[in-house]
C-alpha cells in the first residue's frame, strides 16, 4: 500500500548528514486514509546538492568503463495496483539465501525486511531474516556517518509516514540474490533489519520494501557503485485487471518508439518529468504556464496508487473528461465516504474503454508527447458492473505526483545515466514472457491506439549484443577541488602548508607537484583551506581512475593526517570537466620558440652587418706589383 514518508531519522553511509524525510505533499486528509501514499524522500538541499553532483561525476567516470558484457538484473513483478495497493518483487538474502516480497518503491532509498529479532512486527507473506542462519551477514557497525544503536554497536535507521506506520531496525550487509531468471550474479548490499514496524507496513501482506530511489543506501546506488550494472533500471506494470510485470535494474536498449522527458537530478532527489501542458481528446487543457511545474515538479513514484495534480489542473482535467462522457451515467463511488467521480454504461471489456472515454496526452517540454489510455486514468468500481471511477485527484499543494496508474501497460525506463526517462506503451504481462527468452525474434509496437493491452516493444537483447554502456562523448576531469576546516590544538602553532600538501598527496596517491594550495583563511587556531588537484604535468587531464580514486578518498574521508595538524572536515569539494584549451593554448610554446628564434636569427644578422661596416678599407695591391725599394739610411758612427 502506498504511503507518504515523512521522517528519516537514521541511516547509514550518508555523507555530510542525514536523511530528513517530511511530508511532501499535502493532500486531502480524507484522502491519505483512504489512498495513502508512499512519497520520495526530501534531502537537505545544500549538503545533498552537492552530494548528488559528486556522485554524478564519479558515475559518469564509472559507467565510461563499464563492460559492454554487462548482466541485467530481470526480475518478476507480481500483485496487482489497485487490488493490493502497490507492487511487488522477490529478493533472496543471505547464504543460504532467505525469500522476500519486497514492494518496489522509486519514492524510498532503504530496503528493508522484518527481522526474526523483531519486537513490534506484523504477520507477513515470508518468514522474518534470520541473521544467525546466514554465513554472510555482517552488522554495519557504527561509525560517524550513521546514528547508532544504545549500545553504540551498529548503524540504525528510522522511516515513519504519514498515516502513521513506521519502520525502524538496524542495517546489515550481506548476499542479495536477485532470483533464477536474472543474469546478474549475487551481489553485497546493506539493508535494513527491522525491529519494529507499525500501521499498514505492520498490517500489510509483503514483507517490506525495495529501494530504488536516489540515495546512498539505494539499492540501485549500490549495484552502479559497484560497476556491476549500468546506471539504468526500468519497470513495467501490467493492465487492468491484469497485473504482474517486469522489472530490470541496469541499461536497456530502448526502443526506437519510446519518448523521453529530461529528468533533473539535482533539481530535487525524486525522478521528475518536464510536463508542460495535457491534452484530452486532442484539446489543450487551458491552463497557466509553469502550472506542472510546481515546487518539486512533476514527480514519479511507483509507490504511490493514483495520479494528483494541481488543484486548478485537477479541475479542467475533470471537466474536460465528464464533456466527453456526457453519455455515460454518473454514479456514486464504491465508498460512501468520498466523493470520487464515477460512470457506468461503459461495458466490462477494457480493451472497449477507448470508445466511450476519451485519449489524453501528455506533453512534454522537448515537444514529446505520451499517449495514456484509459486505464491510465480510470479505476473499475468495486461494486457497480461496467462502471469506472476517475484515478486522478486533487493534490492542495503545488506538486504534480503520478503513482502506478499512470503507467500501467507502459514501460518506464528511468535512465539516471542520460538525466531522463522513458516511456512506451506496450503489453507489460507479455513483455516478461519476452525478456526470458533472449532467442525470440522482436516484434514490431502495434501501431492502433484502440487496444494498449496488446501492444508489444522488441525484446531487449541479451547483453552480449547491448551496445557499450558508455555516456556519449569523452568525460576529462580537468581540476579537483575541495575546502577543509582545520582546527589546531594550540592557537600559536602555524600551519606548515607546505608539509600538508605533501601528505595529501601521499593520502591521494598523486605527485606532489599536482596538489597545489589555492587559498587560506584563519581566525585564531581556525583554517579554511582549498586545495586544487590538477591534471600531471604530462597530461591536460586527470585519468579517469584516478580521479574516481580521488573522489571516493575524499568522499569517504579517508585522508589521515598527524596528530599535531589538528582535527580537519571537508567542508566541500567540486570536480571540474576540462577546459578546451584555445589555438594560442595548443600552439604557444611553437610561438614562443619561433619569435625567441626569428628574434636571435635577426640578431646575428644585424651584429654581422654592422660587424662588416666597420672593417678598415685598404688599397688594393696587384698581386705582381713590384715593391718598392725602401731608403736606407746612413748608420751613425
Amino acid at each position: 500500500m502506498a504511503r507518504t514518508c515523512l521522517h528519516l531519522t537514521s541511516s547509514a553511509l550518508l555523507i555530510l548528514g542525514a536523511l530528513i524525510c517530511y511530508n511532501l505533499f499535502a493532500v486531502d486528509a480524507k484522502l491519505h486514509h483512504r489512498r495513502p501514499m508512499l512519497l520520495p524522500l526530501q534531502l537537505s538541499s545544500r549538503n545533498h546538492s552537492q552530494q548528488r553532483h559528486l556522485d554524478n561525476i564519479r558515475r559518469h567516470l564509472q559507467q565510461s568503463e563499464l563492460s559492454p558484457s554487462t548482466p541485467n538484473a530481470r526480475m518478476r513483478l507480481y500483485d496487482d495496483l489497485l487490488s493490493n495497493g502497490y507492487y511487488t518483487t522477490r529478493l533472496w538474502i543471505g547464504t543460504p539465501p532467505q525469500e522476500f516480497a519486497l514492494i518496489v518503491d522509486t519514492g524510498s532509498t532503504v530496503t528493508y525486511v522484518p527481522c526474526s529479532s523483531c519486537a513490534h512486527c506484523g504477520k507477513h507473506q515470508d518468514p522474518r531474516f534470520q541473521p544467525d542462519l546466514s554465513d554472510t551477514y555482517q552488522p554495519v557497525k557504527c561509525n560517524p556517518s550513521c546514528n547508532c544503536d544504545d549500545e553504540q554497536k551498529q548503524c540504525t535507521y528510522d522511516r515513519r509516514y504519514a498515516e502513521m506506520s513506521s519502520s525502524s531496525g538496524v542495517l546489515g550487509e550481506d548476499v542479495i540474490s536477485f532470483g533464477n531468471e536474472s543474469e546478474l550474479v549475487p551481489q553485497r548490499a546493506v539493508f535494513g533489519c527491522e525491529n519494529r514496524e507499525t500501521g499498514d507496513l505492520y498490517s500489510q501482506r509483503a514483507d517490506g520494501i525495495m529501494g530504488l530511489g536516489r540515495g546512498q543506501l539505494s539499492i540501485m546506488d549500490q549495484l552502479v557503485d559497484k560497476n556491476v550494472i549500468g546506471d539504468s533500471f526500468s519497470l513495467c506494470y501490467g493492465g487492468m485487471d491484469v497485473g504482474g510485470g517486469a522489472m530490470v535494474l541496469g541499461n536497456i536498449t530502448p526502443p526506437p518508439e519510446m519518448v523521453f522527458s529530461h529528468s533533473d537530478p539535482f533539481r530535487s532527489p525524486y525522478y521528475n518529468i518536464e510536463l508542460k501542458e495535457m491534452h484530452v481528446a486532442g484539446k489543450r487543457l487551458k491552463l497557466p504556464a509553469g502550472v506542472f511545474d510546481g515546487r518539486h515538479g512533476t514527480v514519479l513514484d511507483s509507490g504511490t496508487t493514483y495520479a494528483y495534480l494541481p488543484k486548478d489542473a485537477f479541475v479542467a482535467f475533470k471537466d474536460a473528461i465528464l464533456r466527453e462522457v456526457h453519455l455515460l451515467k454518473r454514479v456514486r463511488g464504491p465508498d460512501p465516504n468520498f466523493d470520487d467521480i464515477c460512470v457506468s454504461g461503459a461495458g466490462r471489456d477494457v480493451s472497449q474503454l477507448s470508445k466511450n472515454f476519451p485519449e489524453v496526452e501528455m506533453v512534454f517540454n522537448n515537444g514529446n508527447k505520451l499517449l495514456l489510455s484509459p486505464e491510465n486514468y480510470l479505476f473499475r468500481h468495486t461494486k457497480l458492473s461496467g462502471a469506472y471511477c476517475l484515478g486522478i485527484f486533487p493534490n492542495t499543494e503545488s506538486t504534480t505526483l503520478l503513482g502506478g496508474i499512470l503507467v500501467r501497460n507502459t514501460l518506464v525506463t528511468y535512465d539516471r545515466g542520460n538525466d531522463r526517462i522513458g516511456f512506451l506503451k506496450t503489453n507489460c504481462s507479455e513483455l516478461w514472457r519476452r525478456v526470458q527468452s533472449s532467442g525470440a525474434p522482436a516484434p514490431a509496437p502495434l501501431v492502433s491506439q484502440s487496444n494498449d493491452t496488446n501492444r508489444e516493444i522488441p525484446l531487449p537483447p541479451t547483453p552480449s549484443a547491448s551496445p557499450p554502456n558508455v555516456l556519449p562523448g569523452s568525460f576529462h576531469i580537468g581540476l579537483i577541488t575541495f575546502d577543509m576546516s582545520i582546527s589546531t590544538n594550540d592557537s600559536k602553532l602555524k600551519l606548515n602548508f607546505k608539509e600538508l600538501g605533501e601528505l595529501i598527496s601521499k593520502e591521494l596517491e598523486v605527485d606532489n607537484s599536482q596538489v597545489r594550495l589555492l587559498n587560506v583563511t584563519s581566525k585564531g587556531n581556525e583554517y579554511l583551506v582549498r586545495w586544487g588537484i590538477f591534471p600531471a604535468s604530462s597530461a591536460n587531464y586527470i585519468s579517469n581512475s584516478t580521479a574516481l580514486s580521488i573522489i571516493l578518498r575524499l568522499r569517504d574521508h579517508h585522508m589521515q593526517f598527524p596528530e599535531r595538524f589538528g582535527n580537519y572536515k571537508l567542508v566541500e569539494w567540486n570536480a571540474e570537466p576540462q577546459r578546451k584549451s584555445s589555438w594560442w593554448q595548443h600552439h604557444y610554446l611553437a610561438v614562443v620558440l619561433g619569435f625567441i628564434g626569428t628574434i636571435s636569427l635577426s640578431a646575428i644578422g644585424i651584429w654581422l652587418v654592422l660587424r662588416f661596416r666597420r672593417k678598415p678599407i685598404t688599397a688594393y695591391e696587384p698581386v705582381a706589383s713590384p715593391i718598392p725599394e725602401q731608403e736606407l739610411q746612413p748608420l751613425q758612427s
